[in-house]
């Protein structure tokens, strides 16, 4: 039945023509040689999507600057659906350019599919810099983004999309819209863009029909550059941290539609819409490719309410689709990539959705890093605990790999080692652990990478990368610890071994009695006593725990955009906190309890420690609390920790009656209005009881003197 609606749809759109609408496109770039007279390749790589016969719109031009002689090969179809429903092409070109200044590519035409806003033309503008970076010795390499050819979301399914946002020279990316040449007609009213996370939120419903998005991706550089030209001019880079007004390394687009469908009978992952199952990859996740060796990325999505059909896939140009179906309304697709020498140090972006009639999964995108030869991978042991993984790498398969060089996927966590094994213990909920759901079961998920020192232009070390993951039933007592309570957080450093924090809500000011892990999430009244404390747990005998930072969210994302700093630079910010005395390696405080405004229910407290020597005198846990923000200082290794961000929560308020007003002024009227009605109503009822009793006795004692007259 439903390959014979599909049939029927396929038929209908033949029958209205084969007119091209523009469904969006995204620009990538990055360098290639320096030839001796000081001119440099550059490679871009254009994904345009469109309803219609699959081709390239775009013919870029160069706008300002000098461009070189740009080249350009024939679009490359990359996927499409059957009868021209929607395609995406992708098409290479390349210019040599000498380093004397920023140049544009730019590109327009019309027209975008027809949208609810009626936007007509599209125009595209690639801003790029071939001048020399001071931290990377090279030309800056652009951020890296795609979508899907066709996102499809039912009306009331839309809350949030998620966009790629990738940097290859890890500079801070950030997104907004491109509003510059029109005004009006690229505005969206009901969506909030965060542009440090490149996220769109909704916040009110959107009409059905398609909506046309326009973004352009900006990266910063982290800390203060200088960009020099082929003449020797160098410009400065300020770091986006210490500049209210940062300058773009370089600007790059990323279009894409969003058809709103009407409204399904429900958005419950797996029934309604489709949902991903392991070992599809998580948003976000990095893989590593060879020149020349096949890599394959396996996808698997389920629904039970109707079937999936196929994978929307934004990938390079000769990457392979192979479908295969499992029971249960599984439907696995396998996609199979082989780089060629023309790809080697590209980081190559590829978006996939599952897709079914009426509904689709949500859109993750992946980053696939191409190097010369495969990544060295060490045989390892894995030890799965309730709320910790473990994991031991021998030496022997690894010869010539120093652990001081090896991370977990997050930078601020390294691995310790001995004679024989390179060691790491962490939580659940630390080091870049990340958590999938893959129906039955729920798998933890990390890997170990290679680092190299950010301002050397060598190396003499193999690349390492590999992954482990430990995989728990959804009826285990982690899956409860995880998604409410957070269990201990667990480090490990090469200076400072295996390391632990407790962060942990009390019951009173006595800090001995924990609130039981059951009751999260913890229910509180405004203006209640919250008593909080962290703990540091390690073998080391002399150490002190320094609490730099302490911030509520009302998401569990130290890094949410809505965020009340309680803790700050190490100095107490919020008038409320007490802090209690106590050892060393504790840290217990109280504070009164609130709640965001904006109909937020929940508080999440995160808050960054750092564990120091405690006789060292340079350390961070030394300097306490700092007026202002320190300069960036080096980090003594062997005297502090690296930093390291704790969550606990969610604290609910409780909710205001129902016919408490909005406003605080609103509720007191209310409150006061109410009142004194209840207080006439019980001077009324105390007065109709006296008069009732008053009634009762006259008429008891005239019937008494009329049965003592009948005597």
């Amino acid at each position: 039945m439903a390959h014979g609606t599909m049939l029927l749809l396929l038929s209908l759109a033949l029958a209205l023509g084969p007119a091209v609408g523009f469904y969006g496109g995204s620009m990538m770039f990055t360098p290639g040689n320096r030839f001796p007279d000081g001119t440099v390749e550059m490679h871009f790589y254009y994904r345009e999507s469109s309803r219609g016969p699959c081709g390239s719109q775009a013919d870029w031009i160069c706008e300002s600057g000098s461009c070189g002689i740009l080249t350009n090969t024939e679009p490359v179809v990359t996927d499409s659906a059957a009868e021209n429903l929607w395609c995406q092409s992708e098409v290479y070109m390349a210019t040599n350019v000498t380093s004397n200044g920023p140049f544009i590519l730019s590109s327009s035409g019309c027209c975008w599919e027809d949208n609810v806003h009626g936007v007509g033309g599209w125009a595209l503008r690639t801003h790029v810099d071939a001048g020399r970076r001071s931290d990377t010795h090279s030309p800056n390499r652009s951020p890296v983004s795609a979508a899907i050819p066709n996102i499809r979301i039912p009306q009331n399914c839309f809350q949030s999309i998620r966009l790629l946002a990738h940097d290859p020279d890890d500079d801070d990316v950030r997104c907004r819209f491109n509003d510059a040449n029109c005004t009006g007609c690229h505005q969206h009213p009901n969506i909030h863009l965060q542009e440090e996370l490149c996220t769109l939120r909704r916040e009110n419903a959107l009409d059905v029909g398609v909506h046309v998005f326009e973004l352009i991706l900006e990266d910063y550089a982290v800390s203060n550059i200088t960009v020099t030209d082929v003449s020797g001019v160098s410009s400065v880079n300020n770091a986006v941290s210490d500049s209210s007004n940062p300058t773009a390394l370089s600007q790059v687009p990323l279009q894409f539609a969003v058809e709103i469908l009407p409204p399904s009978q429900g958005c419950v992952p797996g029934v309604n819409k489709p949902s991903f199952l392991t070992p599809t990859p998580l948003h976000g996740d990095v893989h590593h490719a060879a020149v020349g060796e096949a890599h394959e990325i396996t996808l698997r999505a389920q629904i039970s309410d109707s079937s999936i059909y196929d994978f929307q896939v934004s990938g390079p140009s000769n990457m392979s689709k192979t479908l295969t179906s499992e029971s249960n309304g599984v439907l696995v697709a396998t996609l199979t990539w082989t780089p060629q020498e023309t790809d080697l140090y590209r980081r190559v972006p590829v978006c996939f959705a599952a897709d079914t009639l009426h509904s689709q999964s949500e859109m993750r995108c992946i980053i696939v890093a191409v190097a010369k030869a495969r990544v060295l991978s060490g045989d390892a042991k894995v030890i799965c605990e309730d709320n910790s993984i473990s994991i031991v790498v021998s030496k022997a398969t690894m010869d010539g790999i120093d652990q001081n060089w090896l991370q977990l996927r997050d930078p601020t966590c390294s691995l310790t080692s001995n004679d024989t094994h390179i060691l790491g213990t962490m939580s659940l909920n630390t080091c870049g652990t990340t958590m999938d759901d893959s129906g039955d079961f729920i798998v933890f998920k990390n890997e170990i990478n290679s680092f190299e020192n950010p301002n050397a232009v060598i190396t003499r070390r193999n690349q390492v990368k590999f992954g482990f993951s430990c995989q728990y039933p959804k009826m285990a007592i982690v899956s409860n610890g995880y998604v409410n309570h957070k269990s201990d957080y667990i480090f490990t450093e090469s200076s400072f071994g295996t390391f632990g924090y407790a962060f942990e809500i009390f019951t009173d000011s006595s800090f001995d009695s924990q609130v039981d892990p059951s009751l999260y999430p913890v229910q509180v009244q405004l203006m209640d006593q919250l008593y909080m404390g962290i703990e540091a747990h390690t073998a080391l005998p002399e150490v002190t725990l320094f609490v730099e930072s302490c911030r509520a969210t009302p998401e569990d994302n130290p890094f949410s955009a809505v965020f009340y700093d309680i803790i700050k630079d190490g100095c107490v910010m919020d008038e409320t906190v007490m802090v209690y005395p106590s050892v060393s390696t504790k840290y217990d405080f109280q504070i009164q309890a609130f709640k965001f405004t904006g109909g937020f229910d929940e508080v999440y407290i995160s808050c960054s420690v750092i564990l120091c020597a405690k006789d060292s005198l340079n350390s961070r846990c030394a300097q306490g609390c700092l007026g202002q923000a320190a300069r960036r200082r080096r980090r003594d290794v062997s005297q502090e920790t690296s930093r390291h961000y704790i969550t606990q929560g969610p604290l609910r308020v409780a909710r205001q009656a129902r016919n408490a007003a909005s406003n605080d002024g609103g509720f007191l009227h209310m409150s006061t209005s109410t009142g004194v009605f209840a207080g006439l109503f019980v001077v009324s009822i105390v007065v109709l009881v006296g008069i009732l009793v008053y009634n009762a006795r006259r008429t008891r004692s005239v019937d008494r003197m009329h049965l003592l007259s009948t005597f």
